[in-house]
């Protein structure tokens, strides 16, 4: 990890376990300072730009300076920071409503495979320490999708609450290594009532895993969503709020995580060319940044394919007209939504219909093909609020599938399903595929506020026909892999030279003729080869016209022949079928001489020539 004013850079460290200490409800600390001790709660981790960044956001009830601590676990003696750990200053604005102040830090250079430890505060006044890990920075990872908290909404708050702790209990016990908490939206019911804030962000899961925030419907109406969070490289353009900037949240916000390119959009704003805004927002980030990462992950809460109450909205409609075609032609891979409290993953959608025909609903894996993307609507995390779902409308922009034959299910989607239990969002990315799982979180038994409070009237698969399946069982499971681009032929090569190549080694030689002694005298070279020709002969000729084939001394030769590989010249030494390339050829020499031959004084010799040649070049 860098402090605040250091160059950044990445370095690799050793993976260490998360060390989490507890902390009472959602974290408080007291400010000295020359004003009266301030004190701060909702402190929540977020998602940085980068796996190497975090962004702390809090709420305070003072204007006075404030940080955040930083520190690798290891470092901790006894749980007391290290006095050379980095802070990281905060920057305190007023909020806009339920009075106080909403600070947050962006905490940057950080190490992977390490885990770290960090507090909120100031000297004397510092919170709870909280202890988050990360993980590689690049490979493959996973993270989990939350359709709907939305605390409140069952008209009871604490039970709400209950619900949402237990899935993110469930979740992360069950995936302790996953990488980040993903929102479809609707935190609360209700945008400014703090105490539904209150009760979202109760659980310390929320502090050790980063929460990349999405805007829902009953978050929007209202500053807390923006006082709560604090989201990387955002834009808050006009097109990109549903109304009034000074009393709404909003904006579109992106990052990149490993492989993966996130980019969340501000989905209630859909009027007045806010869609056509946010598909140029998209555009923009991929020309920028789309090399970064091989997936593209879109992130918003109006769920345009979902199949319960907000199936035929007349707003869904409209982005139904508006996104489809562009995402295909964008290349996004997945669409992760919320919003109608129900779970559905879609076909591979080109353009809005079916990318293969022959796709079949349920289908345990899928290949998207060219354009083909493939939309998930979450169901509700906390069990506050389901829906149940709607019959397709014969005729309409979202009718039935026809290979349903009960006309239930409507055509984009290959899963429908509700059962009244809480249950959310896995996704595996991996080098080569993505893997989305739908896991029940919970059972038709508390804490479940919509069954409690008998807001619904069954609960379980078949609509309450059959028991619930229990906690960590699946509802879907598929596997999505990418086609490549159709093929394209091109040429692509080279040329070689006709080559016939001779490099002869040292001389023979055979050393001393012993007058008297009969024997046959061995001396021996080399050649290397190399040939480019169908076929090829390496032979071996003496061109000299004084006794030919035999050793001379001056006017006297050897009475036998000299024999080149056993046999006498012209010789052929080795022959070839096809190319070669530095062959290395050894050559054998051989000169018999009788015990009764006369020798004369001095050196026999004769130079040879060595041809390599072919028939076919």
């Amino acid at each position: 990890m860098k402090s605040p004013n250091t160059p950044r850079r990445r370095v690799t460290a050793g993976l260490a376990a998360v060390v989490a200490t507890a902390a009472l409800g959602v974290g408080s600390i007291t400010i000295a300072g020359a004003q009266a001790p301030a004190t701060s709660s909702g402190i929540v981790l977020g998602v940085g730009a980068n796996p190497s960044q975090r962004v702390v956001s809090w709420y305070t009830s003072a204007n006075t300076a404030q940080s955040v601590q930083v520190a690798p676990t290891a470092q901790l003696v006894d749980g007391a920071f290290p006095a050379n750990a980095p802070t990281y200053p905060a920057t305190v604005a007023a909020n806009t409503v339920n009075g106080g102040f909403n600070g947050h830090a962006i905490v940057d250079g950080l190490q992977e495979n390490t885990a770290y430890s960090y507090r909120v505060g100031a000297d004397g006044a510092w919170s709870a320490t909280y202890a988050f890990k990360t993980q590689k920075f690049d490979g493959s990872f996973d993270f989990l999708f939350f359709g709907d908290p939305q605390i409140g909404s069952s008209g009871d708050t604490a039970k709400d609450g209950a619900g949402w702790a237990d899935t993110l209990d469930v979740a992360l016990t069950a995936n302790p290594d996953t990488e980040l908490l993903v929102s479809g939206g609707d935190q609360v019911e209700t945008a400014n009532t703090e105490s539904q804030w209150t009760a979202f962000l109760g659980s310390d899961r929320l502090r050790q895993y980063p929460w990349a925030a999405t805007i829902g419907n009953h978050d929007v109406g209202g500053k807390a969503y923006d006082q709560h969070f604090w989201t990387p490289n955002t834009d808050r353009s006009a097109p990109f709020y549903s109304g009034n900037q000074a009393s709404q949240s909003g904006g579109d916000y992106w990052y990149v995580y490993k492989d993966a390119l996130f980019i969340h959009l501000n989905s209630n704003a859909y009027n007045n060319g806010s869609d056509a805004a946010h598909v140029g927002y998209i555009r923009d980030v991929l020309a920028a940044h789309g090399d970064e990462a091989k997936y593209k992950v879109l992130v918003y809460h109006h769920a345009i394919y979902s199949p319960a109450s907000h199936a035929n909205d007349s707003d869904n409609q409209v982005r139904r007209r508006d996104f489809p075609t562009a995402f295909s032609e964008l290349g996004i891979d997945l669409v992760l939504q919320g919003h109608d409290h129900s779970y559905s993953r879609s076909y591979a959608l080109k353009n809005g219909q079916k990318a293969n025909p022959d796709e079949q609903p349920g289908a345990s894996q899928v290949t998207q093909g060219p354009g083909g993307v493939i939309y998930v609507t979450a169901n509700s995390a906390s069990g506050s609020k389901y829906y149940d779902l709607t019959t397709p409308r014969a005729g309409s922009d979202f009718g039935p599938d026809p290979l349903d034959p009960t006309g239930k299910r409507h055509y984009a989607n290959s899963i429908e399903d509700q059962e009244h239990v809480r249950t959310y969002v896995r996704v595996e990315v991996r080098k080569d595929a993505l893997l989305v799982e739908n896991i029940r979180s919970g059972t038709c038994a508390a804490p479940n506020a919509a069954v409690e409070r008998n807001n619904v009237s069954w609960c379980g698969p078949s609509n309450g026909a059959r028991p619930a399946e229990p906690v960590g069982s699946r509802v879907d499971k598929v596997l999505i892999h990418r086609a490549a681009a159709p093929p394209v032929d091109t040429t692509v090569g080279g040329s070689v030279p006709a080559t016939l190549s001779l490099t002869l080694g040292a001389p023979a030689t055979f050393g001393v003729f012993t007058p008297g002694l009969g024997k046959d005298y061995t001396a021996s070279t080399t050649a290397t080869v190399v040939s480019t020709a169908g076929d090829a002969t390496l032979s071996a000729t003496d061109p000299s016209s004084t006794a030919p084939g035999r050793l001379v001394n001056g006017a006297f030769s050897l009475a036998s022949p000299l024999q080149v590989g056993g046999a006498a010249l012209p010789a052929t030494v080795k022959t070839y079928a096809g190319p070669v390339s530095n062959d290395n050829v050894a050559i054998d020499f051989t000169q018999p001489i009788s015990a009764s031959e006369a020798l004369r004084t001095g050196t026999y010799a004769k130079s040879l020539t060595f041809t390599l040649s072919t028939t076919t070049p």
